[in-house]
C-alpha cells in the first residue's frame, strides 16, 4: 500500500471521527433541551451519560409509536369546567378532591392516547412531551399516596393540588401563566415543584375564594353602632327610570 493511500485513509477516518462526534454532541444536546431535569436526574442515577441518553432515545421511540393526540377544543372546554368544579369541592372536603383531580388527571391522559398503567411507565411516557412538569407529577403522586394512609395535612393536600394543575393544564394543551401567590412582587413565571414558599392560609368551610391559591374573602366591616347612619347615593343610573315629581 502506498503511502499516499496511507494518508488519505487516515483523513477518511478522522472525518468520520470528528462527524461522528459532532452527530453525538448535537443527539446529547437535543436530549438535555426535551428532558431537561429528567436528563439530569437519569445522568446520576445511572451508569453512565450514554446508559441515560439510551434509555430517554428508548423512551421517544415508544411514545413515538403511541397514538398520542391533542384534545379538541370541546374537550379542553369540558375538561376546564370539571376541574374547576374539583378545585371548588377542596374546601369542604381537601382529600376527596385530591382523588378527584388524580382521575381527572388520568381521565384526560388515557383520552390523549398515554396508558395509565404502572407508575413508572406513566412517567417515562410523560416525560417525552411533558418533561418540565413531571416533578409536578411526582410530588403530587407521593402526597396522594401519603394522604391515603391519613399521613398528609390539608397544606400538604393544597400542594397535591397545585401540582396536579400544572399537569393538567400541560396535558390539557392551553398555555397558561402560573397564578400569582399572594405576596409576589415578581412577574408570574413557570411554576416550580414546590408551589409556594410561604403556606397560604385556606379558607373555612363555606367561605369564598380561591381554595387551591389560599384567596379568601375580604373582611367585611362590622357597623358602628353610635354612628350616624349614612344615606344611600342616588341612583342615576341611564337604565333606570326617574321618578317624575308630584
Amino acid at each position: 500500500m502506498s503511502s499516499g493511500t496511507i494518508v488519505i485513509i487516515i483523513v477518511i477516518i478522522v472525518v468520520v471521527a470528528i462527524a461522528a462526534g459532532v452527530a453525538y454532541n448535537a443527539r446529547r444536546r437535543r436530549l438535555r433541551q426535551r428532558f431537561g431535569p429528567e436528563y439530569d436526574r437519569l445522568v446520576e442515577q445511572g451508569a453512565s451519560r450514554r446508559h441515560a441518553e439510551a434509555e430517554l432515545t428508548a423512551r421517544e421511540r415508544r411514545v413515538r409509536d403511541l397514538d398520542i393526540r391533542p384534545l379538541s377544543a370541546d374537550a379542553q372546554a369540558r375538561y376546564s369546567g370539571e376541574w374547576t368544579a374539583v378545585q371548588e369541592r377542596f374546601v369542604d372536603a381537601p382529600q376527596d378532591a385530591v382523588t378527584a383531580a388524580q382521575r381527572l388527571v388520568m381521565t384526560v391522559m388515557n383520552e390523549r392516547g398515554y396508558p395509565t398503567e404502572g407508575t413508572d411507565q406513566v412517567l417515562a411516557d410523560l416525560s417525552v412531551e411533558h418533561a418540565r412538569v413531571l416533578d409536578h407529577y411526582r410530588a403530587a403522586y407521593e402526597i396522594s399516596q401519603r394522604a391515603a394512609d391519613g399521613a398528609a395535612s390539608t397544606e400538604d393536600l393544597r400542594q397535591a393540588m397545585i401540582h396536579y394543575r400544572a399537569l393538567f393544564q400541560d396535558l390539557l394543551g392551553v398555555e397558561t401563566e402560573r397564578e400569582q401567590e399572594p405576596g409576589d412582587t415578581e412577574p408570574a413565571a413557570t411554576a416550580e415543584p414546590t408551589a409556594s414558599s410561604e403556606p397560604v392560609a385556606i379558607p373555612e368551610a363555606g367561605a369564598t375564594g380561591d381554595p387551591v391559591n389560599g384567596s379568601a374573602p375580604a373582611d367585611v366591616a362590622e357597623p358602628d353602632e353610635g354612628a350616624e347612619p349614612v344615606a344611600e347615593p342616588a341612583v342615576t343610573s341611564p337604565d333606570l327610570p326617574r321618578q317624575r315629581p308630584s
